[in-house]
């Protein structure tokens, strides 16, 4: 047995506006200087994924992503340096978090494993 966990910013609604997928179109804008780029790399559409940026930057109030027009692609995006800096807060925010995770999840499995262990033999035993 294992744990996955997810860990998204919400509003104040408890709508979903920051989370690993985003983090992922962010990096992957950043790497490839394009969100369209970026959008088909992960497989989503460009219209979701200028969606998932455009909400972002809603919640938060600042720019995360400079989009550029023109030249020969005319298409362009570069992550601002709030963006950067907001990236990595994020990223050791999530670590961070699954980090202090890992002791109970190990403690509650040793646990689970006891009682099973104990039901599982008396089950046995009827």
């Amino acid at each position: 047995m294992d744990m996955k966990t997810k860990l998204y910013l919400v509003n104040a609604e408890g709508e979903k506006f920051m989370g690993i997928g985003v983090l992922w179109l962010l990096r992957q804008v950043e790497r490839t200087g394009s969100l369209r780029s970026a959008a088909a790399l992960l497989g989503i559409s460009y219209s979701k994924a200028y969606g998932m940026i455009r909400t972002l930057e809603q919640q938060v109030g600042v720019p995360v992503m400079d989009r550029r027009k023109g030249g020969a692609s005319h298409e362009g995006s570069s992550i601002t340096e709030f963006g950067k800096l907001f990236m990595d807060l994020y990223d050791t925010f999530q670590s961070d978090a699954k980090q202090m995770l890992v002791e109970p999840f190990e403690n509650f499995s040793q646990e689970f494993d006891a009682l099973v262990a104990r039901y599982a033999d008396h089950h046995m035993k009827e």
